[in-house]
């Protein structure tokens, strides 16, 4: 029997958001990355990672990075969580690009890599990711209107605000794959 579990690192909520509706729709447990015990790896078959992207990291990636020996031979399912649109394939590219900085090639072969679309509520930020914003839309303002992307328009637009992208129909693909009943390549979406 295939024992998965969904193991989440949120500082916002939009990850734990995500992850909250995997385990529901696959009937599995959740928990949060703090409360997981690496030993406890052995009881599952399907590890489901979710962490928030934050300057080209992956929140609490080291959780499997670290015991990947221990894991390697399991069927281990990546999403990340972002401001960024996971349609956009520039983004996406660049999310990749950074997990080759912490992935090695072959865990990026054996991952499946999700990305979903999360969202900001600036209220909450700390003052770190308060003042990477200010920074980032400092730099667009700077920009003329016709060299912004779309994406970046709205980041200025809604900058301050409280925006959420979040989606329960974007894990699907994810769900799919997890109940065997999707094609996906390894580390695609």
């Amino acid at each position: 029997m295939n024992q998965t579990i969904v193991i989440y690192e949120s500082k916002y909520g939009f990850t734990e958001r995500y992850a909250n509706w995997i385990a529901k729709t696959l009937s599995c447990p959740m928990i949060e990355k703090k409360n997981f015990h690496a030993k406890d790896f052995a009881n599952y078959d399907t590890i489901i990672y979710g962490g928030g992207l934050y300057a080209g990291g992956i929140s609490g990636i080291k959780l499997l990075t670290q015991n990947f020996p221990q894991i390697r031979s399991k069927n281990i399912i990546l999403f990340t969580c972002g401001l960024a649109n996971p349609d956009d394939p520039a983004n996406v590219s660049h999310i990749r690009e950074s997990l080759k900085k912490v992935l090695t090639p072959e865990m990026l072969d054996i991952f499946h890599i999700f990305h979903l679309r999360g969202g900001i509520d600036y209220s909450r930020l700390n003052l770190v990711h308060r003042s990477m914003m200010a920074m980032l839309a400092r730099m667009l303002s700077k920009k003329s209107p016709e060299d912004l992307r779309e994406e970046d328009q709205l980041l200025l637009e809604t900058y301050g605000k409280t925006i959420d992208f979040t989606n329960q129909d974007t894990i699907q693909p994810l769900i799919d794959y997890a109940l065997g009943t999707g094609q996906i390549e390894k580390g695609t979406r």
